[in-house]
């Protein structure tokens, strides 16, 4: 049996790949590895047969046999340990590609997270226009420090990586924000991960869902 993931039956981002699910397509696409897909409503992601997958009631989950994981960091991580093709075989190359996973998830995501919810859910607020600033100038500082860090790099630590994939996928939160403007080699850096063939692989597939349940 292939592995089967869980996606939002209609996504809130209206297919822009911006869903966590995306994260664990790309992975899997970037390893060759096929797989199938459970889509769930938000109502079914908060019942039991859904929260014995994810105690939190969110996407994605991924089963595989007897296993059963949620978080997609932790989901992208195992499928980089089990196949070839997202972590380095040197021993220390591959602690630093799962210290980016950490890094891009722990250190970078949250800041962009708490922007991009300001922006979505605070804009009718009589001190969004106070506190944004704020906000951006948190997200301009993890991106001034992750800019010094790759340099002329293509990628973050030689070739490409999970910590590149996890990195990609959270700095394309800020698509439209027009932050990546601001340091054209970050925005370089994100449109080589999107130039991927795997990551258009994994992009199709997230809108073919969006696109049919908008038709439904």
């Amino acid at each position: 049996m292939l592995p089967t993931i869980t996606a939002f039956e209609s996504s809130p981002d209206r297919g822009r790949g911006q869903a966590r699910d995306m994260r664990v397509r790309w992975a899997l696409e970037e390893v060759g590895q096929p797989y199938d897909v459970r889509l769930v409503s938000f109502a079914a992601m908060k019942q039991p047969a859904h929260l014995a997958l994810h105690p939190f009631g969110q996407i994605p989950t991924y089963e595989d046999g007897d296993l059963a994981l949620f978080e997609s960091g932790a989901i992208v991580l195992h499928i980089a340990e089990r196949d070839d093709g997202l972590l380095p075989k040197d021993a220390d190359a591959r602690a630093r590609a799962i210290a980016w996973m950490f890094a891009a998830l722990s250190t970078v995501e949250p800041p962009i997270v708490e922007l991009t919810m300001a922006m979505l859910f605070e804009r009718d607020r009589s001190w969004y226009a106070e506190r944004l600033p704020m906000l951006q100038d948190r997200v301009r500082t993890r991106l001034g420090e992750l800019s010094r860090r790759l340099g002329q790099a293509d990628w973050l630590d030689g070739a490409f990586s999970a910590g590149d994939l996890m990195m990609v996928t959270v700095l394309r939160r800020l698509n439209t924000s027009g932050l990546l403007d601001e340091y054209p080699d970050i925005a370089a850096y994100v449109a080589r991960g999107e130039a991927r063939p795997a990551f258009r692989r994994a992009f199709d597939a997230q809108l073919a869902v969006f696109k049919a349940a908008s038709q439904s």
